[in-house]
């Protein structure tokens, strides 16, 4: 049996989480798998959260989860997406925004499911030197210039740790994808409605899961925020809707997602693009949540029209 604890209340019981902001509905926790997952189990260094912006960083995932946030029943549209915090596949960055976007997809009766998926393994040392705060820039950050080839915006192609680690997290989103499924009519979930948000790395997460291509774990659509693809990518038979969204200074992340976006339109799949002139666009869903949520109504995400 998957461990469950049901919370309520979330006026009084935030789960470590600032309470501040709109309350969620409910919320569920649960492991991913029954017992320790495959692949990471000789594992050693412990699993380190840092209190961060409302919300947290975790490092060193070793056991992934999920937390579930239901919307009210009366409001509960049958959509649902697993979202997938970013952080360079070396930590699950999980902040304010974060709850902003749940509060958002919750409020327009979508099911929203964080999976905490597999990261690279962390020294002390390593996340002391991560976690040291960054004097402000008065100017965007500067981006070395790479190739993008087949949609491909990772930036350490070679690297076997962080290769291992994107194979792990990819096959986390594929049983994660699975488990909402089996759970449709407990959840009020329509299985043929199922999605991955992306933010950051998350959303090389996502790709990565649909360029499995297993059936059963395959996403619906893909919401990328920021989030490019970290492998070859090409177009599946059945591609799913893309709704993508960058800085317009961001880099290959940028460069990524504009090659994507081509490769979608150029075989005549379903696929929208958003680059955004404004520094830390995605920190808050209110210059794109509104679009968003249109867009999922268009394509036949969202069966309701939202209040």
């Amino acid at each position: 049996m998957y461990r469950k604890a049901i919370l309520s209340g979330l006026a009084a019981v935030c789960l470590g989480f600032s309470c501040a902001g709109p309350a969620l509905a409910q919320q569920y926790r649960l492991n991913l798998y029954e017992g320790p997952a495959v692949g990471s189990k000789d594992w050693r260094e412990p699993l380190v959260v840092h209190p961060k912006d409302g919300g947290e960083d975790r490092y060193n995932t070793t056991q992934p989860r999920l937390q579930v946030f239901l919307p009210e029943p009366g409001k509960a549209d049958g959509a649902a997406i697993v979202l997938l915090p970013g952080g360079g596949l070396r930590v699950l960055s999980m902040g304010a925004d974060m709850h902003k976007t749940i509060a958002l997809l919750n409020a327009k009766g979508v099911a929203v499911i964080v999976l905490e998926y597999r990261t690279l393994q962390r020294t002390p040392a390593q996340i002391a030197q991560s976690t040291v705060p960054r004097p402000p820039v008065a100017r965007p950050a500067e981006f070395p210039k790479m190739e993008i080839r087949n949609a491909n915006a990772n930036p350490a192609p070679d690297d076997p740790a962080l290769n291992k680690v994107l194979h792990l997290a990819v096959t986390d989103g594929q049983a994660a994808l699975r488990l909402v499924r089996s759970k449709a009519a407990q959840w009020h979930i329509d299985p043929d409605r199922v999605g991955m948000f992306g933010t950051s790395a998350g959303g090389g997460v996502a790709f990565g899961t649909m360029m499995a291509g297993e059936e059963g774990a395959m996403p619906d659509f893909i919401i990328s925020n920021f989030g490019p693809a970290l492998q070859d990518i090409t177009v599946p038979q059945h591609a799913p809707p893309l709704f993508l969204m960058t800085e317009a200074w961001h880099g290959p992340v940028t460069d990524g997602l504009v090659d994507l976006f081509q490769m979608w339109i150029g075989q005549r799949k379903p696929a929208e693009l958003h680059v955004f002139d404004v520094p830390n666009f995605s920190m808050t869903p209110d210059l794109w949540g509104q679009r968003l949520i249109n867009w999922m109504v268009e394509r036949g995400l969202l069966r309701r029209t939202p209040e």
